[in-house]
């Protein structure tokens, strides 16, 4: 996509947030972004945040990026432009996937983990998967469905009830993925595990591909049990960003992986 050649060209980035839902530019690099965004200069205003580097060189009549080119510029005590708000409304299905460079994700105090698109294959072995939706629904549904077939599923206009597009992640359900009534969840730090045992033996007795099991996630971004990754699409379009291996984020990310492991629940 050539995102960081067109970023020298441009005097700003754009990044897609999630949490909440905007399409903002912005002079900060993509770490400073995340820290300003989670925490605020002074005080913490946002807490965990998701956000996307979309290509600079992408322009919609549906964005005033006139605003942008007249509000990126250094300020008066020499600082960077934070941010300056393009659209709160409606984002995600107006930027398309390929558009959408790297995925970072932040934790609350500010720490910024980027991961890059990767090579999607589906998952044939987990029979159950459980899925954190971000954007434009958040809600914690489980599916017999792997993660592409998922987003093809929830973005069907030919369904009565669906989405443009969407942003999920997908948890770890370790021994309920095989066995709900039998399985151990002792690991398992979710709330209502019971509820969620009782979800997934319905899959038994029932033809539906998709069931809802929490209407909303109180605990924020469920960083901690991430399985695989994050994913965005629609029903065309797809992309997978694959989570680091615990071993890889003990290593490499340790500090990013320390603070998102501070979550907890009630």
């Amino acid at each position: 996509m050539g995102i960081r050649s067109g970023v020298a060209m441009s005097a700003y980035h754009l990044y897609l947030s999630l949490i909440p839902e905007a399409l903002i530019a912005s002079m900060l690099e993509p770490e400073e972004f995340g820290s300003y965004y989670a925490v605020g200069k002074k005080v913490r205003v946002f807490g965990e945040a998701i956000f996307f580097e979309v290509d600079p060189n992408f322009r919609s009549e549906d964005f005033p990026f006139a605003l942008a080119d007249e509000r990126c510029v250094t300020q008066p005590n020499g600082a960077p432009k934070s941010s300056v708000y393009l659209g709160i409304h409606n984002v995600l299905e107006r930027v398309p996937v390929s558009a959408l460079g790297k995925l970072y994700l932040v934790t609350d105090d500010g720490r910024t983990l980027g991961l890059e698109r990767a090579l999607y294959n589906p998952d044939t072995e987990r029979p159950l998967h459980l899925y954190q939706e971000f954007c434009p629904i958040t809600p914690l549904v489980v599916s017999r469905l792997e993660p592409r077939a998922f987003c093809h599923s929830i973005t069907d206009p030919s369904r009565p009830v669906h989405v443009p597009r969407i942003v999920f992640s997908e948890l770890t359900l370790g021994e309920l993925a095989f066995d709900p009534v039998n399985g151990k969840a002792d690991d398992l730090p979710y709330p209502a595990v019971r509820h969620l045992r009782d979800v997934l033996q319905d899959f038994s007795s029932n033809t539906k591909d998709s069931k809802l099991f929490l209407k909303q996630v109180k605990q924020g971004v469920l960083y901690r049990t991430v399985q695989s990754g994050f994913y965005v699409g629609d029903h065309g379009d797809f992309a997978y960003y694959r989570f680091p291996s615990r071993r890889e984020l003990e290593s490499q990310h340790y500090d990013w992986w320390r603070s998102a492991q501070v979550t907890h629940f009630d």
